[in-house]
């Protein structure tokens, strides 16, 4: 919706185009001004309310005129789609992916959050930690999908046997040696078969609109190269390799074209089949919600073909000072992440054209990005590089509105949702205001500190998004039943009315989210089935063990009673509290 700015009193405010303040209207201090927008007839002349003078008879509609437009509340649910059932190790963005969406709309939901859809670090599959920052993670790309295409034939996947998995968690050592003969040779069947001319010149389109594939391309190839692999990162290679010598590179490109070729079709094919989902989810009255880690691992595309950007030694190009933060909440000794710093004044000095990049293809991706460690954009902590934990830093300054100021005037308004979790300060607070970002409030978090703790719901703001508990927390009832004090019991038991003994913890924070001022309360699809330990998708501080919760991986698991159950109830919820959008009203 176009809008106008409106100043009154000193306080700015944002109105549609065509409903400005009238010049006379005054205003009390800190209250938005919501005018009646709807045109009136008058004689034949459409008019604004604020044109009719002081004492004048107004239309007979003017009874019939509604308030100011709907508070577009809603809810939604957080689930990775290496979460989504499927039969060869890992969930994938085809017909599952579509069922989910249908289950959400079931439920009432308007917002499907994910986690990054980056190609996920192969060794503990961390999507934070992935290898590169705009490519798609292929291993979604859905085999039933590909048969469809006409890429397979059916006998290429009726021949694999369903992946036992440990626990129904997922096996991403076993998807990655299913899948990858069988996305190698649908990309191969698109690059040689006469029939695919059309794919193939999607795919050129593909290419020639994300430049930066190319890039992707060959230090995806580089890393596979016998004479590389045994390098444990891009900054041990050989020099002409690592300092990228145009002839070393030319000839490279030359020696690795088939590879190259083979990787921008699965990249292509990620996009077109994750369009696909959105379309749907579009369709449906679903938002997709993404997520953007503020940091790129330092082995990867970005990096190598940027380094000027990061902090990095002139002439290795190993990281000088690397992420993390202090200790905190989760993690008595901090956390050190190890990504390289940006440097942000060569980022500055480039007009952020790596950051419109970035923040382009996040649009393309989602509808609106959650932007993980928001707070490092106003500062950030600075490890340096040789140390074993994030303890020992320093604070420093991060790039704060100019960022932000550049985004826009490359691509418009940027629909983001700021973590602002953890250490944080006025600055925070003031760049997220300025940015006109929703941040977040997690129930988790609520109960120590009194009452003025900002995680609870009497103190939410109307632009946020209210959670049970995130990705990185405890499921709710793990919380409940293994970290809740007495003392944080005792206050729920008194903020809610829960019986500490009997009570249902689930559902007593989801009420709370749905019924508070946030525009958007959020919870994990752990949550909404009431699963404990078993199902935590991610223990902050601990590599290994995290990102393999699946949903139940039968063939019937949207048809079954807890998944049915799980829909009516959040359908009920969100319909008490005026979160169920027009569009999944049912007769």
């Amino acid at each position: 919706m176009n809008t106008r700015s409106c100043c009154s009193n000193g306080v700015q405010m944002m109105l549609p185009v065509g409903r400005l303040c009238h010049r006379g209207l005054s205003m009390r201090k800190g209250i938005r001004c919501h005018l009646v927008g709807s045109l009136m007839q008058k004689g034949q002349e459409k008019m604004l309310y604020a044109d009719y003078e002081l004492g004048e008879v107004l239309p007979e509609t003017y009874e019939n005129i509604e308030p100011a437009g709907s508070k577009q509340r809603r809810a939604g649910v957080v689930l990775h789609p290496t979460s989504l059932p499927g039969k060869y190790g890992t969930g994938e963005i085809g017909n599952e992916a579509l069922k989910f969406i249908d289950w959400l709309v079931d439920a009432g939901m308007q917002v499907w959050q994910v986690l990054p859809l980056v190609p996920p670090d192969p060794l503990y599959w961390s999507p934070y930690s992935g290898e590169d920052a705009l490519c798609g993670n292929t291993l979604l790309i859905p085999l039933e999908g590909l048969v469809h295409m006409g890429l397979l034939e059916k006998e290429d996947i009726q021949q694999l046997d369903r992946v036992k998995t440990v626990d129904g968690n997922a096996a991403f050592d076993e998807a990655i040696k299913i899948k990858t003969p069988l996305l190698v040779k649908a990309a191969m069947a698109l690059l040689d078969k006469p029939e695919f001319e059309g794919l193939r010149s999607a795919c050129d389109s593909f290419r020639a609109k994300n430049p930066w594939v190319e890039e992707s391309a060959l230090f995806h190839a580089l890393c596979e190269d016998p004479d590389l692999a045994e390098y444990e990162a891009w900054w041990d290679w050989p020099a002409n390799v690592r300092d990228r010598h145009p002839r070393t590179l030319a000839n490279l490109r030359a020696l690795w074209s088939d590879k190259i070729e083979v990787f921008v079709v699965l990249q292509f094919l990620f996009d077109k089949f994750w369009s696909g989902v959105r379309d749907y989810a579009s369709a449906r009255g679903v938002t997709i919600v993404g997520d953007m880690p503020i940091y790129v691992g330092g082995h990867s595309a970005d990096v190598w073909a940027n380094r000027k950007l990061f902090q990095l030694d002139r002439e290795t190009g190993t990281p000088s000072l690397v992420s993390g933060v202090p200790p905190d909440a989760f993690s008595s000794t901090g956390q050190l992440w190890g990504s390289p710093l940006y440097d942000w004044k060569a980022n500055e000095a480039e007009g952020y054209s790596w950051w419109i990049q970035r923040m382009k293809r996040a649009m393309e991706l989602y509808d609106e990005t959650r932007i993980d460690h928001f707070r490092a954009f106003a500062g950030y902590w600075a490890v340096e590089a040789w140390r074993d934990t994030a303890m020992v830093g320093q604070w420093q300054k991060g790039p704060g509105l100019a960022l932000f100021n550049a985004l826009r005037r490359e691509l418009g308004e940027v629909p983001i949702l700021a973590e602002d979790l953890g250490v944080i300060t006025a600055d925070v607070i003031e760049l997220r205001d300025l940015v006109g970002a929703p941040g977040m409030l997690v129930l988790q978090f609520a109960w120590g500190g009194g009452p003025r703790n900002t995680h609870l719901p009497h103190n939410a703001r109307p632009n946020s998004f209210i959670y049970t508990g995130t990705h990185d927390n405890p499921t709710t009832v793990e919380w409940w039943e293994t970290q809740a004090t007495d003392e944080e019991k005792q206050i729920i038991h008194e903020y809610c009315g829960i019986d500490i003994a009997e009570g249902d913890i689930v559902a007593a924070f989801t009420k709370l989210a749905f019924a508070s001022v946030s525009k958007t309360a959020i919870i994990t699809m752990q949550d909404a089935l009431r699963l404990g330990a078993e199902a935590r998708m991610n223990t902050p501080g601990r590599a290994e063990g995290n990102w393999a919760w699946r949903l139940d991986d039968s063939e019937e698991v949207w048809k079954s009673e807890k998944l049915t159950a799980a829909a009516a109830e959040l359908r009920e919820w969100v319909t008490v509290t005026d979160r169920l959008s027009d569009l999944h009203i049912t007769d």
